[in-house]
């Protein structure tokens, strides 16, 4: 498969502050034509084996694959959903009300189980837990903690060991990060604890799980907290070095999800695109090239520890209940 890649200059506003993107990679089939257009926030080296394969089956295609945080697509599509044709995050939420503000087109024919979709309009494609990632070197004799009540108790009887050497997102960048810390907020008192440990050791903020990744490769973090285990998977290099662990109190799953957009001249190719994503062929075409974990994963047995989509996960987008929400965190984080 051939692609090409290239650097953007993203030119400030006085007026308008422009999204600040990632990469831009351009996909070509064998025998290009027609070009999508997708906004993503999943880095495109770890989402390139499913777009290779899906161009093999559809070589009169390209794909224009853009990508930028969580929030700042969210931002960005409701700013220009005339220049996109799909839209894939894993801020599940703000996904969700993408929809419920019209700004998705409904396919009626998918065939999608019905937790994993949202009135036919968007869909869950991969089941991603959110993971504790050590690097094992870090912690020497010590145990690595296996939930979020080992980990409060690691913390609080080696702060030296650790002071400076934690990195999670910046909740108030990353659309994931907020997601993530709304839900654990939810499920148990123990979330509150873990922050206030976190801002007395100098936790290190991070916008994505790519970057987390990588200082914990570099040595610069022992611990990657609420990171996607897919991001530390993918890196081969890092196999023996580091552990992934999912938390056995209360784990999160979340769903990366795609939808069509509404405005979008290219029905019928996004519809293929899309369609090849929830039917999990990729898993397969992908081969061992591929990293990300498809919905139909067996080793997801608890289908309670999906966050589902349903409309009680825009709670926290109300304004004031965000406002309420960051306010704690920085309160516990930031000193």
């Amino acid at each position: 498969m051939r692609y090409f890649l290239f650097l953007i200059l993203v030119v400030g506003s006085p007026i308008v502050t422009a999204i600040e993107w990632e990469e831009q990679r351009i996909f070509k089939g064998a025998n290009g034509g027609e070009t999508l257009r997708v906004i993503s926030s999943t880095d495109s080296s770890v989402f390139a084996p499913i777009i290779d394969s899906f161009l093999s089956a559809h070589p009169y295609l390209n794909i224009e694959y853009r990508v930028a945080s969580s929030t700042g697509i969210y931002n960005e599509y409701r700013q220009s959903p005339d220049q996109y044709d799909l839209v894939i995050s894993s801020a599940m939420d703000l996904q969700l009300k993408l929809v419920n503000d019209g700004y998705a087109f409904a396919l009626d024919d998918v065939d999608h189980p019905e937790w994993a979709q949202w009135r036919q309009s968007l869909f869950g494609f991969t089941l991603e837990p959110a993971s504790i990632v050590v690097n094992k070197s870090a912690f020497g004799n010590l145990p690595v903690p296996q939930s979020r009540q080992e980990m409060i108790e690691v913390l609080r009887a080696n702060p030296d060991v650790f002071r400076g050497k934690i990195g999670t997102y910046d909740v108030r960048q990353s659309g994931l990060g907020y997601l993530f810390a709304t839900q654990d907020a939810r499920a148990s008192d123990n979330y509150w604890r873990l922050m206030e440990i976190f801002g007395n050791l100098e936790t290190r903020l991070y916008c994505c799980s790519g970057a987390m990744i990588e200082d914990l490769a570099q040595g610069r973090i022992a611990i990657a907290f609420n990171v996607l285990g897919s991001y530390a998977a993918a890196r081969s290099d890092l196999a023996e070095k580091i552990e992934i662990v999912l938390p056995s109190d209360f784990p999160n799953i979340m769903m990366r999800t795609a939808l069509i957009a509404k405005s979008t001249r290219r029905v019928r190719s996004a519809g293929l695109f899309l369609r090849y994503l929830v039917s999990s062929r990729w898993n397969d075409d992908a081969g061992q090239a591929n990293t990300l974990p498809s919905l139909h994963l067996p080793s997801i047995k608890d289908k309670r520890s999906i966050i589902a989509l349903e409309p009680g996960l825009m709670i926290f987008l109300d304004r004031l209940k965000r406002q309420s929400f960051i306010k704690e965190w920085e309160n516990a984080v930031i000193h």
